[in-house]
């Protein structure tokens, strides 16, 4: 998409009004991007105050102060070298987004020299990190600290760490720069680190460029990018790679060039004006053979109104000729009408006498009819009540009936049911009686077994007391025995002792 992608118009530089490029198709619509160079001029005009206001800040003896150090100390000359750069940079960025009122991508050279002054302001005075391996110097841990401060920033962080494209610190600060510029918070992620200078200053010297002055003039320069759309392809881009060198060429120019590019732009203003013109006489000679034929059309729908109209003006002629005669033919009838109308006048008259005449015998027979058909009425009435009060006893007679014939029946069903019951009682009393007969027998049995049982053991008890009677004499016998073979030896030995104290135990 070029210059001319958007409203088919774009503001030229050094033009007193906007020059108009033409397009075969579409004609520009009015104002469509006045809007949108409004706000990159606005963008431009505050770029330049921040600018002045930064200057108007460091004042006469600061620039002073400057230009002596520049003389003595290099990282003083550094710093301003970087800080013009990143004016240009912005600057040329601003305007030239303000010329072609569009999107920017990652191809638009312009934007990639800001990344790349803005790798090189960011790694200016930045402190060297040693490893096992190598020395490590990468602006990735300054701006990894602006998680801490800024709460936005960890969507940008976690971003960057999920790319599988990035391997290095320099690659990951890289993508970190453009989802910033995107995101349009470039600026205030800066200011935050800048304003945490105790934080800050353990990545960096005391000399670098974004612990002096110029980081503040930069971050305020920034501010003007938030206008701009930047549509970047992070994922596909090769950053670990990339070298970051500026080029000086793109703000360099001698004054034959200059000289040029002025003729050029003019010389493009006036063939954009040629264009437009002659599409819009194009567009106006489309326009003014559809009017004429629009012309042509109407002239015919004329005639044709023209001819209807005469042919409408001879229908009304008719009509008119038409209504006379009716209106004489409606006096006609009229006339008859009001003749018809007296001689039915009067035979209405006489017919209204007769009819006087009959309607008082009537209302005389009406007023008999309407007595007869009260008291007729009334005594139907009486009948009725009657006939309600003889139904009514007659439904509770019924009523009654089927209670008693349901109360009759429930008893005959209970009647069934103690007779079943008595019944049952006395085959049950029956059984009863038999089982209790055997059970009695039984017991009888029993009682005989448990009566010869008990008279052996009775016996059985005899005989063990026998039995332990003649043990315990035995045992005595044997004791008395193994006391007198001890006192009639002569001499005792263990063994016999044993023998002895086995026997008497």
């Amino acid at each position: 998409m070029d210059a001319r992608g958007r409203g088919g118009f774009s503001l030229l530089p050094g033009a007193g009004a906007p020059a108009l490029r033409s397009r075969p198709d579409v004609l520009p619509p009015p104002g469509a991007l006045w809007a949108a160079a409004g706000l990159l001029a606005d963008a431009v005009v505050a770029a330049r105050r921040l600018e002045g206001a930064a200057g108007r800040a460091l004042g006469a003896p600061a620039r002073d102060r400057d230009a002596a150090m520049a003389t003595k100390d290099p990282t003083a000359v550094e710093r301003a070298n970087l800080l013009n750069m990143a004016k240009l940079s912005i600057k040329g960025l601003i305007e030239s987004a303000l010329s072609f009122g569009r999107t920017l991508d990652s191809d638009y050279p312009p934007l990639q020299q800001f990344f790349v002054v803005m790798e090189h302001c960011l790694k200016h005075g930045l402190k060297v990190r040693k490893s096992f391996l190598s020395y490590n110097k990468t602006i990735w841990g300054p701006l990894e600290l602006v998680e801490k401060l800024h709460p936005e920033a960890e969507e940008i962080g976690a971003s960057v760490r999920d790319l599988p494209g990035l391997k290095t610190p320099l690659g990951r600060a890289r993508a970190w720069l453009r989802l910033a510029l995107m995101q349009k918070k470039m600026a205030d992620y800066l200011r935050c680190l800048i304003i945490q200078r105790d934080l800050f200053s353990e990545f960096y010297e005391y000399h670098a460029l974004m612990m002096e002055e110029e980081g503040a003039v930069i971050v305020g320069l920034l501010v003007g990018l938030n206008v701009i759309d930047a549509n970047l392809c992070v994922k596909g881009e090769d950053l670990d790679s990339q070298v970051g060198v500026i080029d000086f060429s793109m703000y360099l120019k001698n004054e034959e060039d200059i000289g040029n590019k002025e003729r050029n732009v003019q010389i493009a203003a006036i063939l954009d004006q040629k264009n437009y013109v002659e599409e819009l006489n194009r567009q106006l000679n489309s326009t003014v053979s559809s009017l004429h034929s629009r012309v042509d059309s109407l002239e015919k729908s004329n005639t044709k109104l023209i001819e209807e109209l005469a042919i409408a003006k001879n229908n009304i002629i008719k009509l008119q000729e038409e209504n006379h005669q009716l209106r004489s033919e409606n006096k006609l009838i009229l006339m008859k009408t009001q003749q018809h109308l007296e001689v039915t006048k009067v035979d209405v008259e006489t017919e209204v006498q007769t009819y006087k005449h009959s309607r008082q015998g009537l209302d005389e027979m009406y007023s008999e009819a309407r007595r007869q058909l009260r008291d007729e009425s009334q005594l139907r009435q009486d009948v009725e009540n009657e006939l309600a009060v003889q139904v009514s006893m007659k439904h509770e007679i019924e009523l009654a009936m089927k209670l008693l014939e349901k109360d009759i029946h429930e008893k005959q069903d209970t009647l069934i049911g103690l007779r079943q019951q008595l019944e049952e009682v006395k085959a049950i009393n029956i059984e009863m009686y038999q089982k209790l007969q055997g059970s009695e027998d039984g017991l009888k049995e029993k009682n005989e077994i448990i009566a010869r049982l008990e008279e052996k053991t009775s016996k059985i008890t005899a005989a063990m007391r026998q039995l332990e009677q003649s043990d315990n004499d035995l045992l005595t016998q044997t004791r008395t025995i193994a006391m007198s073979l001890v006192k009639c030896a002569s001499t005792d030995t263990q063994d016999q002792y044993k023998l002895v104290k086995d026997i008497s135990f």
